[in-house]
């Protein structure tokens, strides 16, 4: 009977023991360590910032916090070591403060927090550098983690116009000064649509630096002007605002420098135009001198086109356009251009590019799918590589009847047209692989190699269209080497 009713009961014995296990168990993971010894560990034990424009916020970067003793530790206070002085603001989960009190973190468990960076206008030409710490007191131990920022002082252009249109969109603009040539002691920064108004002349010595919000440009009205002056050791740069790491190479973050319908004598030397959507975008031409004069100029990872041209008239020589997510240079709707010794590379990797590297193409079509033809009177590419990762790199686009001119001369080319007349193609070596010293770099190298078939495949005629030397002003060779670089030259 006694046995009987012990068994009965086994089951009960079992839960409760079961529970108390249980409960226990909580306990000692709710338990909060007080322990001096137990501290925090970090993601990093410095949280740095890379060139920050005053005024301007930061990315925002995280910090992990980990917690690895096994039981929950609390955190009295994570705060800014210079309080409400700090340029620096911090976000706790969740929760902005100068200070945060009592944060817990479970055993073997982390959090994390957000942090930002606003400088303030110091009126200095050189860096400067932002410190402060985040400060954790946990258990009477103290324990920091440094911030580190670069400042930049700088010119900034900001949208003081506004344009509305019949539809209710507007654009917003500043209007240039041109008076003077920019100063170089301090970068500029534009933000919308900075303007250089009819008859007037933007100059931009060289050191001269562009820097860009997300979709600004650089935009030349009717019957102005746009002069960029570098030299080969001191270029003109244009490119984003964002200078951190993860934004060094990264395309798409400004829009474009327009040289619209009207604009004219435009010159562009010894510039570096880089990651933005359009590097130059030339609209139809108002006189018998070129829209733009393009020399020893580097156009690098734009999201859209390097050059895109509509019946402009260009002449280019020593210029580089590489990486472009769709096109490195489009000619279209006619006009009249002229490219020496140039380099068009298109390795895009950031996603899968269906276009060619160069489009020539003399006609447009409407909105009301009505076809308008321009002639397109010369497109001549002397001493040229165009090359990239895809089958068909140069597109002839011509409407059928059309004027259509166009001239490869002892150029490399890489392409599936018809390149056995020499009316069009003349001493031109097709689908051969340039060998560029390392095209899928970030930002890419298109010098030539040792082996490259483009050493001493040019023509004399076209390099002398460049008499200082190649991009680098390294003297070309008799006969010179097809593109932008001579051998031995380095990017």
């Amino acid at each position: 009977m006694i046995k009987r009713i012990f068994l009965r009961f086994v089951p009960l014995i079992f839960v409760l023991l079961m529970l108390s296990s249980l409960i226990f168990s909580c306990r000692k993971d709710s338990a909060i360590t007080t322990d001096k010894a137990a501290k925090l560990n970090f993601s990093a034990d410095t949280v740095i910032f890379d060139t920050v424009f005053t005024t301007m916020g930061s990315i925002t970067k995280q910090l992990m916090i980990h917690n690895n003793n096994s039981q929950k530790i609390s955190i009295s206070s994570i705060k800014l070591g210079k309080g409400a002085a700090s340029m620096f603001r911090i976000n706790v989960d969740g929760t902005a403060a100068l200070e945060v009190n009592n944060v817990e973190i479970a055993a073997h468990d982390s959090m994390f927090i957000f942090v930002k960076v606003t400088i303030n206008p110091n009126n200095q030409s050189n860096p400067l550098i932002v410190t402060d710490s985040i400060v954790f007191v946990t258990n009477s131990n103290i324990q920091n983690v440094q911030l580190v920022a670069w400042g930049q002082d700088a010119y900034y252009h900001v949208p003081n116009h506004k344009i509305i249109f019949t539809d209710g969109s507007s654009l917003s603009y500043s209007i240039a000064d041109c008076t003077v040539p920019w100063a170089t002691d301090k970068p500029h920064v534009i933000y919308g649509y900075c303007v250089v108004d009819s008859a007037t002349t933007l100059t931009l010595q060289s050191g001269t630096k562009l820097y860009f919000a997300p979709n600004s440009v650089l935009w030349v009205y009717d019957y102005g002007t746009l002069k960029v002056y570098g030299n080969q050791n001191n270029i003109v740069s244009f490119q984003g605002t964002r200078l951190d790491a993860y934004y060094k190479d990264l395309p798409g973050q400004w829009g474009k420098i327009w040289l619209s319908a009207g604009s004219r004598d435009n010159e562009i030397n010894y510039a570096l135009i880089k990651n933005g959507n359009i590097g130059i975008q030339a609209d139809t031409n108002v006189n018998s001198n070129p829209t733009v004069i393009i020399n020893n100029t580097i156009i690098d990872n734009m999201s859209v086109a390097g050059i895109y041209a509509q019946g402009a008239k260009i002449n280019a020589t020593n210029t580089v356009v590489s990486n472009s997510g769709q096109y490195s240079i489009v000619l279209s709707i006619g006009g009249d251009y002229n490219f020496y010794q140039c380099t068009i590379g298109n390795f895009w990797s950031y996603s899968s590019r269906q276009t060619s590297s160069v489009v020539l193409n003399n006609y447009y079509k409407d909105n009301n799918d009505v076809i308008h033809v321009r002639p397109l009177t010369n497109a001549t590419f002397g001493d040229c590589i165009i090359y990239g990762n895809n089958e068909e790199e140069l597109l002839l686009d011509q409407y059928p009847g059309s004027i259509f001119v166009y001239k490869f001369d002892h150029c490399l080319l890489k392409t599936q047209n018809n390149t056995s007349n020499p009316a069009f193609f003349n001493t031109c070596k097709i689908n051969m692989d340039p060998i560029f010293k390392n095209a899928y770099a970030t930002p890419a190298d298109l010098s030539l190699s040792d082996l490259s078939p483009a050493i001493g495949a040019g023509s004399i005629n076209w390099s002398n269209y460049a008499p200082t030397g190649d991009i680098k002003d390294k003297p070309w060779q008799n006969p010179p080497s097809i593109g932008a670089y001579e051998k031995g030259s380095k990017k």
